[in-house]
């Protein structure tokens, strides 16, 4: 198994008063979220305000942040401390116009398993119509499948356009932007959890199975029919490394004008 990966006196461990386990790294995310649980004067925010400091740990958080595949079911930290990341999620990640129309739905233990029961019975009826080769199925598929399965939970990331169409409608220039807007938000909670899950010590990675498993998850679980999914975040104890990562030379992806 592979060495926990708990950033060492973490703002995020704090909140969620979580033991710490190794002393490599700090974290920020929950000292921005601890804000919200204060009340400040306008003085005395403007006295807090610099917090360069910050900037290292965040850009820590960031390069920890790794795709882990190879997961297993030793949690580093109560449910009910997975329940309260996610709340704070929820509750601190900004949304275009303020729609907060991303919803998610966090499946642990057994219920986590039988979501990928339903993924791989979902793959086993392509598999079945030749839609997939079945050499691909059990070679690449299946082995994938179950290893997401050996994970501790799985958190769904879903959109509600009802709440999103009173604003098109209203903003009525803008109408045809508040589902990609939607969608930028939706993606800010999928990388803060997935940055603060492995802050906490656990591995994890972005699955995109839908459309394929939208509706025998939405049975299985009552989702509202008009919940669109977007993205699978599994996550569980880290039991392998994640693979190397190649990155392209920053001067192809960043201009910057006016720079003293």
């Amino acid at each position: 198994m592979a060495s926990p990966r708990l950033l060492s006196r973490s703002p995020l461990s704090s909140f969620l008063r979580v033991p710490i386990q190794t002393t490599s790294k700090a974290a920020l995310i929950s000292s921005t979220l601890s804000r919200g649980h204060r009340s400040f004067s306008s003085s005395q925010t403007k006295a807090a305000a610099p917090k360069m400091s910050n900037t290292g740990t965040l850009i820590e958080l960031a390069k920890a942040r790794r795709t882990i595949y190879k997961l297993g079911k030793n949690s580093p930290v109560p449910d009910s401390k997975i329940e309260e990341l996610v709340n704070a999620a929820i509750q601190h990640i900004p949304s275009s116009f303020n729609t907060q129309s991303t919803r998610l739905v966090v499946l642990l233990h057994a219920e986590h398993e039988r979501l990928w029961e339903i993924v791989i019975d979902t793959f086993m009826q392509l598999v079945q119509s030749g839609a997939v080769p079945e050499a691909t199925w059990k070679n690449q598929t299946l082995p994938k499948l179950q290893g997401m399965k050996n994970g501790v939970g799985t958190i769904l990331f879903y959109e509600d356009p009802a709440h999103i169409k009173p604003f098109s409608e209203k903003f009525a220039t803008y109408k045809e932007h508040f589902q990609p807007w939607a969608e930028h938000s939706n993606a800010m909670h999928q990388y803060f959890l997935w940055t603060a899950l492995e802050s906490l010590g656990f591995g994890a990675n972005l699955q995109h199975y839908n459309p394929l498993i939208d509706g025998p998850v939405a049975k299985q679980w009552d989702i509202p029919s008009d919940w669109r999914l977007i993205a699978q975040l599994v996550f569980g104890s880290p039991e392998g490394e994640p693979g190397e990562k190649t990155q392209k030379p920053i001067e192809e992806r960043v201009k910057i004008f006016g720079k003293l």
